[in-house]
């Protein structure tokens, strides 16, 4: 992580934080080229501006060392606006991007994704296309879910287990004791098993109801 550097302008320009981030360092991977093309537009726009770098971080890691530190910049009234280079430059995940933006919005600190048309909450136009992009992702998690509760029970039709892994049982000593007399809360009991799971894999294995009378222990 790259230490802040921070330039200056008008006592009353916005405070501005550039946040730039490269997954793996080497491999004609920059944040450089990231960084001169926010400088430009921080000096176009007369911004007071300190640069955050993570380099060699995944953009799937949603707490990296200079984002968090930019963050707490945020969170203590320090910043105006968070600038990046690109949305992927702050994560990959829409949901993470959404969190951190919404977030910075709640505190009163704007976004502008330079590279990205239009992702700008200091104007109306960029907080409307945000809430679009908030509306989307909630739409895809509700169509995931769907698929999800569509395909278990389409599985569960089909005869396959869906849930909590199967208990593995060895029915062989519950049998035994059975047959001499004991009852599923004193068979549960000694093989560490709930009487529900105990009596439901001896239905299944047709051990269970005994025939005849009442077993001791079962009420």
């Amino acid at each position: 992580m790259s230490s802040p550097a921070t330039t200056s302008a008008s006592p009353k320009a916005p405070r501005v934080a550039f946040y730039a981030r490269v997954s793996t360092t080497g491999h004609s991977q920059d944040a450089g080229l990231q960084l001169d093309e926010l400088r430009q537009v921080g000096h176009q726009r007369g911004w007071v501006t300190t640069e955050y770098v993570d380099d060699g971080v995944s953009g799937s890691a949603t707490s990296r060392p200079a984002l968090d530190q930019m963050l707490d910049a945020a969170r203590r009234g320090k910043l105006d606006v968070v600038c990046v280079w690109k949305l992927d430059r702050l994560g990959r995940s829409l949901q993470h991007l959404l969190q951190v933006i919404d977030e910075l919005t709640s505190i009163g600190v704007g976004f502008v994704a330079v590279r990205d048309a239009g992702i700008d909450t200091t104007t109306p136009q960029g907080r409307l296309l945000l809430q679009l992009l908030g509306a989307f992702a909630e739409f895809e998690k509700a169509m995931i879910r769907e698929r999800v509760v569509a395909g278990v029970r389409r599985a569960q039709l089909q005869g396959t287990h869906c849930g909590r892994p199967e208990v593995m049982l060895d029915l062989r000593p519950a049998v035994a004791m059975l047959g001499s007399g004991y009852g599923l809360k004193a068979i549960s009991k000694s093989l560490s098993v709930s009487r529900a799971t105990l009596r439901r894999r001896l239905e299944e294995a047709g051990h269970w109801p005994r025939s005849g009378s009442v077993v001791s222990g079962e009420v």
